[in-house]
């Protein structure tokens, strides 16, 4: 492949993914805001784990979790948003998600296809250090901006505190101290009712 093959192919990508924006989630930006979008979603991450890293539970190479935050939901451009609470929609995340990561990656040259793939699974598995910070991120950012909006997300989609707690298991893994500020967030929410015992 020449180098001017190679550049359209990481410019056609960039462009590709410029459809994220168009991915909106669930979670409402702060202050009762507009629902966000998947690129805000992965930005806020990326920028939260450079600045929380000093409480990752282990060493962390915190440009390849930061990448990983910023990838890891291109994917939702073909596959939508799942919502974490969606148990239909979970049921099928995978097969959606695979496709698509197969199709929108291979927009790349074949080792950056190869390279960022690689990243997504590692996040996915949620084995490594950066992958389990990365979940940890992953989990913080929606429950900070949900609790700014009084919860309004939570009482909305009915969600339960085992729910949740259940999801946060994977926060604990990459950062025990964001663990234990998330339960206080948790707890205060369940006395106000925002979320179901």
């Amino acid at each position: 492949m020449d180098r001017n093959e190679r550049l359209e192919k990481q410019l056609a990508f960039a462009l590709e993914i410029d459809k994220e924006k168009n991915i909106f989630r669930q979670t409402h930006l702060s202050q009762n805001g507009r629902n966000e979008n998947d690129a805000e979603h992965a930005w806020h991450m990326a920028i939260m784990s450079y600045l929380l890293r000093e409480y990752a539970n282990e060493k962390v190479d915190i440009a390849k979790v930061m990448l990983m935050c910023l990838i890891h939901d291109i994917v939702e451009i073909d596959a939508g948003d799942t919502y974490a609470y969606d148990e239909e929609g979970l049921a099928t995340q995978k097969e959606r998600e695979d496709a698509a990561k197969e199709r929108i990656f291979s927009i790349l040259p074949e080792d950056q296809k190869q390279e960022l793939i690689d990243l997504f699974d590692e996040f996915e598995a949620c084995e490594t250090p950066e992958s389990k910070y990365a979940h940890a991120m992953d989990n913080l950012q929606p429950l900070i901006l949900n609790d700014s909006n009084g919860g309004g997300d939570w009482r909305s989609h009915k969600v339960s505190s085992k729910q949740i707690y259940g999801r946060q298991i994977k926060t604990r893994l990459g950062s025990e101290t964001l663990f234990a500020y998330i339960d206080q967030l948790i707890q205060k929410n369940i006395l106000e009712g925002n979320i179901r015992e």
